[in-house]
């Protein structure tokens, strides 16, 4: 466990230093926020802020990572050190997509970035590549576990494939929604992460503790520059990488139900649009004064750092309901 905290400490330093690289140089380049017209009014001032962030910890992840397959592959420890690179292959496959977003619409000026068809089948296309691994090479097979039942259910091969495309999909989708106010998607990945570490380690899943303490310690660095009022935002770069680490841990674990629980705060942001679309599609009128959830939070009156810090709270709370149900 030493090792592993040291990593943490290790990735949030470095992380850090790259940080206070980046975004002077994301500032120079003009690369920043576009605020929508029809948001809440307090976001305008955000207005130019250095975004597409979140290639700091990706740069941090991967800098980490590979330093620590490195260690692994010296100490002998092969099998760890080869069982680290996919996840970092997959994690920076769902940053490249966002990257290649936020590029098109802040470097290229294309308002509408990626278009969402190609935006789907880039993250289709890493989370075939994924599962295809987890299932051919790593034998981890279509068991999946039901909390609170605390039983293993054995889903059909077919039936599987589609669930965990669907898990990867929607999991990288509604972090990207959650990242909507200074800190917040931050902070609520952080915290689901750490619980999948946590679960990992009761497991001696040592790859899995091993990726989750680099990108915790990853983003607490980012953090520090992402809390109201934001220095950098994280953009699609980092929204896309942070869902598809949660999405990978949880399959890896066989535990993507779980999400239901521990991940109930994107979850919720992810049903709010959807429920405001179909409402606003049925009657004419809004069910949210604005969706994503923490937007109607925000013109109800909480500030931002109101909304990040009741949103963490409930996470971490339903981070420890979930390590009781499993």
């Amino acid at each position: 466990m030493n090792f592993q905290i040291k990593i943490l400490l290790g990735a949030f330093v470095i992380t850090t230093i790259i940080a206070l690289i980046v975004i002077p140089i994301l500032r120079k380049l003009k690369i920043g926020q576009i605020e929508r017209k029809d948001g809440p009014k307090s976001h305008l001032k955000k207005q130019g802020t250095p975004t597409m962030g979140g290639i700091i910890f990706l740069l941090g992840i991967t800098a980490v990572t590979g330093f620590v397959s490195y260690y692994y592959y010296k100490q002998g420890d092969i099998e760890t050190a080869k069982k680290l690179l996919p996840l970092l292959i997959t994690t920076c496959g769902f940053g490249l997509v966002g990257f290649v977003d936020d590029f098109k619409k802040l470097v290229m000026k294309d308002t509408q970035g990626l278009k969402p068809a190609y935006k789907m089948l880039g993250l289709l296309i890493i989370s075939v590549i994924f599962i295809l691994y987890i299932k051919n090479y790593l034998y981890i097979g279509t068991q999946t576990y039901l909390p609170i039942l605390k039983v293993f259910i054995r889903l059909p091969r077919s039936f599987y494939i589609i669930f965990a495309m669907f898990v990867m999909l929607a999991t990288t989708n509604a972090v990207n929604l959650t990242d909507g106010v200074d800190g917040l998607s931050t902070s609520v990945t952080t915290i689901i992460i750490t619980c999948l570490t946590v679960i990992a380690a009761k497991q001696g899943v040592t790859e899995l503790v091993i990726f989750g303490s680099i990108v915790c310690g990853a983003n607490l660095a980012f953090l520090i520059f992402n809390l109201h009022p934001a220095k950098v935002i994280m953009g699609d770069t980092g929204s896309l990488l942070l869902g598809g680490v949660i999405a990978t841990m949880s399959l890896y674990l066989k535990m993507p139900l779980l999400l239901l629980i521990i991940a109930l705060v994107p979850v919720l942001e992810t049903l709010s649009v959807i429920l405001q679309v179909a409402y606003f599609k049925r009657t004419g009128n809004r069910m949210f004064k604005m969706a994503p959830l923490h937007h109607h939070f925000e013109l109800s009156g909480w500030k931002e750092n109101k909304v990040v810090s009741i949103f963490s709270v409930a996470t971490l709370v339903l981070c420890i309901i979930g390590l009781f149900v499993i």
